[in-house]
């Protein structure tokens, strides 16, 4: 494992620990996508369907346990939990994510690298993880109220996928036959979805202003 593969791992842990940090401590997921969560709780189903059948680590397995664990036990804080449920901002979060989910899908099985139902569902992930993050930018933009620590969550899931593209770029010059264009390509997407967001969030912190995204 490389530094940027690691940096990028820890940066994605460290968002799904300040999205809890705030449902946990303030009661409140006001700002936050359900529909962004549970794109992404699919994502991490249809991703680590190997979870117990192919061992690779013990790091690996408990980080697939922990993506598990976090984005199911988010999507219940808001839907079930009676105090954190009132926040939940579902007036602007109307983007059908079903629209995303199963244009994906049938991507999967049009384009893979092995016609498998692990493989194809990999796959999948890998297509849905790339625009997941859709319902939540525009339920950003809809309320333009960005919080501290929604804005760092935000924040943090994209730099996680940009430290990934240079993971991909180390191996490429390190490692004989690394190819993988279905990944590179998904990330490169995913990142480039945040460019808005950093472009405002790098302003908001250089002019020391409130973060807004424009309507």
């Amino acid at each position: 494992m490389n530094i940027f593969r690691l940096a990028g791992d820890m940066t994605h842990l460290a968002s799904v620990l300040v999205l809890l940090l705030k449902i946990h401590t303030i009661k409140s997921c006001a700002g936050i996508s359900l529909k962004t969560q549970e794109l992404y709780a699919i994502v991490f189903v249809t991703r680590y369907l190997d979870i117990f059948t192919s061992f690779v680590s013990l790091y690996n397995t408990f980080m697939k346990l922990i993506f598990l664990g976090s984005s199911f036990s988010i999507v219940w804080y808001m839907r079930r939990h009676k105090i954190v449920r009132r926040s939940y901002d579902k007036d602007h979060d109307t983007f059908r994510h079903y629209f995303l989910a199963l244009p994906c899908l049938l991507l999967a099985l049009l384009i893979h690298e092995k016609f498998t139902l692990q493989e194809v569902m990999w796959t999948f992930s890998l297509y849905l993880e790339a625009v997941a993050i859709l319902p939540q930018l525009i339920l950003l933009q809809r309320t333009r109220n960005i919080d501290n620590l929604t804005g760092q969550y935000v924040f943090l899931l994209g730099a996680y996928r940009a430290l990934y593209i240079l993971n991909w770029i180390y191996r490429y010059f390190t490692e004989p036959h690394y190819v993988h264009w279905i990944t590179w390509v998904s990330g490169l997407v995913q990142t480039l979805l945040y460019a808005d967001f950093f472009y405002y969030y790098f302003d908001s912190w250089k002019n020391s202003k409130k973060l807004q995204l424009p309507a």
